[in-house]
């Protein structure tokens, strides 16, 4: 691997292709073994020369960052701007269609040159990027460590935008997930036509067009998996079935030998530590008792 990268003659081992619920259905590429370790060596270089250009409330892929900051800081927003729930607050919603499907290889290339100036590195990004395709020219594999920082990079201008040009100060993304708060409704509905131009011209994407959403506070705000209300920050409730199937069927693997006890812990503590953000009482005691159930037995 080492001489094929110094000699420029690096080629992709291709990916494997499988499906996964998260909980919506997913495409992942798995890269081969040897170029997955080219591509975290990749992401380390890369990641400090461009995560010190982002904006404060990008949320995805980025370190002391996540789902439950992300929640977080947005309920922190609400709090602020309904001056502690006493006034309304709105906030729009989008959802980029098909992301990683639509994201350009020229655009994507062109932004990393504005950092990146080594013509070695450049040819082995340019190499990384054009090893897949999901149509001509157009794509990046969810399962590569380096796609997590090209689609912070992708979206870096257009977050400044969103937060200078536009204005927008109560602004958070998560990967694909937009979420803008303001308490007056009609600036943010005027202001998803100069998202939607700004997306198409700058970076060939578009919204989809079904998730484009804009509520009041108090009727709830769905994001990353939560609902955020006033006084109270609860699970939603596909994300409370679905721990609770899961977690029965762990149960069942575990009784009929298929998992160990320790790796059915381990899942168990990680729903109780994801629930442990937000008001999950009945789901939290659910996962308690079949924990418990499981230390008495084995």
């Amino acid at each position: 691997m080492n001489d094929e990268l110094i000699s420029r003659n690096w080629i992709c081992g291709g990916y494997k292709e499988f499906s996964i619920r998260d909980p919506k259905p997913r495409t992942i590429h798995k890269a081969t073994v040897r170029d997955r370790v080219m591509y975290q060596a990749v992401y380390r270089v890369l990641y400090p020369i461009f995560d010190s250009t982002f904006i404060f409330d990008s949320y995805s892929s980025r370190k002391d960052k996540g789902t439950h900051a992300g929640i977080k800081r947005l309920n922190m927003f609400l709090r602020k701007l309904s001056r502690n729930y006493s006034l309304p607050v709105y906030a729009l919603k989008c959802d980029i269609k098909k992301f990683f499907d639509s994201i350009d290889h020229k655009v994507l290339l062109a932004l990393l040159k504005q950092r990146i100036v080594c013509p070695e590195t450049l040819n082995l990004l340019d190499k990384i990027i054009d090893s897949f395709h999901k149509t001509p020219g157009k794509g990046l594999p969810l399962g590569n460590v380096t796609s997590q920082i090209f689609a912070n990079i992708y979206m870096n201008s257009f977050d400044w935008y969103v937060k200078k040009d536009l204005g927008m100060k109560y602004y958070i993304r998560y990967c694909d997930d937009l979420i803008i708060l303001s308490p007056d409704k009609d600036m943010l509905l005027d202001n998803i036509r100069y998202i939607v131009c700004y997306l198409g011209e700058k970076l060939k994407l578009s919204l989809h067009p079904n998730k484009i959403l804009i509520r009041k506070f108090h009727q709830g705000i769905d994001f990353l998996g939560a609902v955020l209300l006033p006084h109270r920050v609860v699970i939603r409730t596909n994300t409370k079935k679905r721990i609770i199937k899961k977690s029965t069927k762990l149960l069942k693997e575990l009784q009929t030998g298929k998992l160990t006890k320790s790796r059915f812990n381990q899942s168990i503590s990680s729903y109780l530590g994801h629930l442990s953000h937000t008001k999950s009482r009945k789901v939290r005691h659910f996962l308690y008792s079949i924990k418990a159930r499981v230390q008495n037995l084995y």
